[in-house]
């Protein structure tokens, strides 16, 4: 069982790293390539959009999230270029995305000014 999700969590990172490869890729279709730079910029954040600290939240967006995005480019992507994506993937080193981490930021920085905006109305 343990070397069965070790294989899973290998396959899981390749194909984060074949994502990000098929948001750049010209064979790729544009609506699969938008889902795709989303899903690897958010995947390959420095931060996530539920920090890992806060019990089960945290680590809900690392067991369903990026693996339900996953799912849903891999339906977009022709499986011959998908498959092309995966072996390059491979052998490359993972990727660090700076448009994930302004994406995670900006989406916390939403919530502190909504969150505030909240409060102050609730206390005039």
């Amino acid at each position: 069982m343990l070397d069965r999700l070790k294989s899973w969590a290998r396959g899981l990172k390749r194909d984060v790293i074949a994502l990000w490869l098929a948001a750049r890729d010209p064979r790729v279709p544009w609506g699969a390539k938008l889902l795709a730079g989303a899903v690897a910029a958010y995947a390959l954040s420095p931060i996530d959009l539920i920090p890992d600290f806060i019990p089960v939240l945290g680590l809900l967006d690392d067991l369903l999230i990026v693996p339900a995005g996953i799912w849903l480019v891999l339906r977009l992507v022709p499986p011959a270029v998908m498959a092309d994506l995966r072996l390059r993937a491979e052998s490359l080193a993972r990727p660090r995305s700076t448009a994930g981490l302004v994406a995670v930021l900006a989406l916390w920085a939403l919530a502190a000014v909504l969150a505030w905006r909240l409060i102050a109305a609730r206390h005039s």
